[in-house]
Parts: C-alpha cells; structure tokens; sequence
C-alpha cells in the first residue's frame, strides 16, 4: 500500500521504517526540514533499538522517503498515519493544537485529491476527540457528513502499543491491534496495512478504541506505583520485596489475569478491606507514605457511593435491592457493600425491601448476626421472602445479584427503574430500555 505518515518522531519514525520494511511505498511529513532531510539521507531522527539500520536500508531500497509537503504525500498515498505528539497543557489537560493543524492540512488537500484515501489516528487522544473534533475538522474542507456522504474518504483510530527502546520489536510482535472504525471499509484498509503481524486485532467504536489506549497507561502507571510502595513497604519491615513479587506475579489464576479486572460494584468481604487497612496502617507506623495503597479504600466507598447517587437521580422513594451477601451462593454479611448501601440508603429515608436468597434472619448466627446487628439493625422488617414481594414494593431496583430467580423475573420496559449493579447478562439489550441504567457502563 501507499502509506503516509505524519510526524517523524518516536511513534511516526518507527511506524513509517517497519512498514516500508513490510513492502509499503511510504512518505514520512514533518514541518521540521532537519527531521525530513534526515530521513531522507537514511539516517533515523530519533535514538532507538533497530531503527537506525531498518531507516538505513528502506531509504536505500526506496521504500521510504521523506518531504514537509503535506500535498504530495497525500496525492501520493492512500492511508496516512497521523502521529503527532498531543502533550499536556499546564492544567493537565490534553493538547490537540497539532492534531487540528495537521487535520486542517490533510482536509485540504483531500478537497484536491480523487479517489479512496483513509485517515488513520494513532496519536493518543482522549475519547470524543476524533468524532467530536476532528471529523468535524475534515468535514469541513471535504463536504458532506463523515460515514454517511462520504465514499472516498474513511477515517480510523489506530492507537500504538510501543515502548520506547523496544519499539521496532514491538511492531512487529504487538500485544494486539486495535482498530477503531468509522466504517467497515476504513477498518478494511488499517487491518490490510498490518496484514502478516502477530496477535488479536480487534475492531471496535472509534471512541472504545481511543480509551483502551488509556486504559493500558493508567493501568501500567498503577503496577508501577504499586510494586514501588509495597517494596517501601517491605523494606521497611526487612522482607525482600522481590521474593515476594516472584511469587505474587506465579499467581496467573488471580494475580496476573482478567481476575478482578472487570467494572462492577464495590468489594467487600472478610479479606479484602480488613488487609488493605492493616497494611496501610503498618506502613504508616513505619513512615512510609503509600498514596495509592491509602486510597484503595476510599476509592472504594466513592465507587459504591455512586450506586446511592443513581438512586438519589430517580426521585422515587421505594427502593427494592436484590442480593445482600458479599459474595453470591454465601450468607457471608461481613464488610458486604450490598449491606453498606442498604444501610446507606436506608438511613436516607429510603423505604427499602430486600431480598436474597441465601439470607435468613433465622439462620445468621456468630459473627453474621453480630456484624448485621451492628450495621443493620433494622433487617427483620427489611427482608423480603420472595423476588416478586420486592418487585411489587419498588420504583427503582438495584440488582446485585446473579440468581437466576431474580434474573428471570426482571421486567423489561415498563416497570421498576433497574439499577445494574453487576453488569446483568443482557446489559447490552437493556441500555436501549428508558428505565435501566448502568453503575459503570
């Protein structure tokens, strides 16, 4: 294919040499004349594994070259990269200056050009940024309404999964690939642009496409973040944090897996809240300051608030919640945020049923009943015996619960407002539904 790509730094030096290494006709662009001349006499303008030689050879072969007019690369290619940088602004927030100026640029130039050519996004941007501000950028200088007039001009999000230092071999062997699409037909030319790669391509909304991107990051900064405090942790009560790591990390059941990584409600339970507290608590007696351990918690409790806040938003009173233990087929009430909301929503004055299947007021004994009498006092006049008496009594429903008996009798359409609070099995035909709403999704 003919390939253009936009901006020759780390991302766009790599992407532009591996696929002219692949057999594409590639035209690198930069506004900086050192970066294109450097290109051009086969030398990479950034430092990094491999790239200095794959330059070296595709310029020499004449896959690759390198020019600062944006007109010719786009009359000379079909697909275009865009890889310009998208730094921070002082405030935090996400710069797209040069993300608008090159689309202005390529919008031009395509009111020039005839036939089929895909803009492809693989700079990292925030989700909204490509339907809300660049389409509308492209739309302007080519006409018509992207995905809906246009034939000739398809547009993509490509983010990259590339570490600096092992980029090129990251290319070639990427975790995934990832395919934002405005169209099937611009997906088709971003997946043939990487025909022959290793690992799953998934091909998904443009805006699903840009937040994986930050999904990998944020995710990344937390290993790190959390490695580094519990070794601080470790160190400072004498345990060698790298033993305990090789272990933690041989753990690919729950440790290093999709265990835990799926958005639902709070945690709770016996463990979970009761070690993170001790932890903190030793690593504060001993100095240590663990910001993210410390907010494990916290972060929790604003989870399950915003569960309360759903509520709140409805302006009905009677509330029907469905699942009380902390973990499905169990009576275990210790530390249960379904019991933490219900105590929540009931001291707001809400007129609250229960119901769940495995609890009995009759049959909670020891620390149960001591943990429910503490928190819950009020349960006897709460409990609902069946799944229809709650359905009866509620406007508004939260489901906490996979019990196939409440599964099978939630209402469609008219009924209670239902508040999901698990992710149901038929979470995706249900968000079409006036009266069902999501806690996360």
């Amino acid at each position: 294919m003919r390939v253009s790509v936009f901006g020759l730094g780390y991302v766009g030096c790599v992407s532009a040499a591996c696929l002219a290494s692949m057999g594409h006709e590639v035209i690198g662009v930069d506004v900086n004349q050192v970066k294109v001349d450097l290109v051009n006499d086969g030398k990479a303008p950034v430092v990094e594994e491999r790239i200095g030689e794959l330059t070296a050879e595709v310029v020499r072969s004449g896959a690759l070259r390198a020019t600062v007019d944006v007109r010719e690369a786009i009359t000379g290619s079909e697909v275009s990269l865009v890889c310009v940088g998208t730094p921070s602004e002082p405030n935090g927030s996400l710069c797209t200056t040069y993300l608008e100026r090159v689309t202005e640029q390529i919008g031009a130039a395509l009111a020039e050009r005839g036939g089929r050519h895909t803009v492809v996004f693989r700079s990292t941007m925030l989700p909204g940024t490509c339907l809300n501000l660049l389409v509308p950028i492209l739309e302007k200088y080519v006409g018509g309404t992207a995905g809906v007039d246009w034939a000739e001009v398809g547009v993509a999000v490509n983010p990259e999964f590339l570490r600096e230092g092992t980029s090129v071999r990251d290319f070639f062997d990427p975790p995934k690939t990832v395919i934002g699409e405005l169209d099937p037909a611009s997906g088709d030319a971003v997946t043939a642009l990487y025909d022959g790669l290793p690992g799953e391509v998934f091909r998904v909304p443009v805006p699903t496409a840009e937040a994986i991107k930050y999904a990998d990051n944020a995710f990344h900064g937390l290993k790190i973040g959390f490695a580094n405090e519990l070794g601080a942790v470790c160190q400072a009560l004498g345990v060698d944090s790298h033993q305990v790591m090789d272990v933690f990390l041989a753990d690919r059941k729950l440790n290093i897996s999709p265990a835990y990584l799926r958005p639902g409600f709070a945690f709770g339970g016996s463990c979970l809240p009761k070690d993170l507290r001790s932890l903190v608590h030793a690593a504060r007696r001993a100095d240590v300051s663990v910001p993210i351990l410390a907010h494990v918690l916290p972060s929790n409790s604003d989870h399950l608030q915003r569960a309360v806040e759903l509520v709140e938003r409805t302006g009905k009173r009677r509330v029907g919640l469905f699942g009380l233990s902390f973990k499905p087929g169990t009576d275990d009430l210790r530390e249960s945020p379904l019991v933490e909301l219900a105590e929540r929503l009931f001291g707001k004055g809400y007129d609250l049923r229960i119901h769940d299947a495995n609890v009995s007021l009759s049959r909670l004994i020891g620390a149960n009943r001591e943990y429910i009498e503490s928190r819950l006092p009020h349960l006897a006049q709460l409990l609902a015996d069946s799944v229809d008496e709650v359905l009866e009594h509620a406007e508004v429903c939260l489901v906490g619960t996979r019990d196939p008996a409440v599964l099978a009798a939630l209402p469609h359409g008219d009924g209670p407002v239902i508040v999901d609070l698990i992710h149901l099995p038929d979470a995706e035909a249900r968000r079409t539904e006036p009266g069902y709403v999501g806690l996360a999704w």
